[in-house]
């Protein structure tokens, strides 16, 4: 089977990702038989990919000759691919609502929240606020909201998620954004925290400014 013509315009070392995706596990002569370009070429690209962590490989034992290395997707891989995730939950939250009201996803919501402050709240103990703002940024950080953090003095901080993975929820339900200025608010303790933009709102990215509460 050839390759699509829309599949052969991309470069080599996506092609090579969309043939592991279609086809399964390929050989370095597979891939070269497919792509038509050098074995060398087609290792240099293996190679890449795997340091990047794309691919990886194994060995395939057969009932004659010698066991071959073949390649095959990685986990991480996984985001060069379309998925209709995003749609599928608003979908199902859609009918959340339509079945059992709006309480009903707010609660939702809510048990979510809980959830993720019971989860990160330890590791805010015993911080003072610039450590604990720190720690949030890390946090989000590592569920992809790609955070920038700004000193803008001792006891203030501008925090910046120029993306948001469930941004396509939070368009439609607006509780979300409201759940997570909540759960900053548990986590940081003794700050007053404004939301200067929001992405949920048709905003260029989610901005925060934090400030450490002032003594009364």
């Amino acid at each position: 089977m050839t390759t699509p013509d829309v599949i052969q315009q991309l470069p080599t070392r996506e092609i090579i990702l969309h043939l592991l995706k279609t086809k399964g596990d390929m050989s370095t002569k597979d891939l070269t038989d497919e792509l038509g370009i050098t074995i060398m070429a087609v290792r240099r690209h293996i190679q890449s990919l795997e340091r990047d962590n794309l691919i990886s490989s194994r060995m395939l034992r057969q009932t004659l000759g010698r066991p071959t290395t073949v390649y095959h997707l990685t986990e991480q891989a996984g985001g060069f691919f379309p998925k209709n995730y995003h749609t599928l939950t608003v979908e199902l939250l859609t009918e959340l609502e339509e079945h059992f009201g709006p309480e009903a996803v707010e609660k939702l919501f809510d048990s979510r929240k809980n959830k993720l402050i019971d989860k990160y709240g330890e590791t805010m103990k015993e911080k003072d606020i610039a450590e604990r703002v720190e720690t949030l940024a890390h946090i989000q950080n590592e569920n992809g909201y790609m955070v920038e953090l700004e000193k803008v003095s001792e006891d203030e901080f501008l925090l910046t998620e120029h993306n948001c993975p469930i941004e396509h929820v939070a368009t439609k339900f607006k509780n979300v954004c409201h759940c997570e200025l909540k759960m900053f608010q548990s986590l940081l303790g003794d700050a007053e925290i404004k939301r200067l933009e929001c992405l949920g709102d048709g905003g260029q990215r989610c901005t925060y400014s934090i400030k450490k509460q002032s003594l009364q």
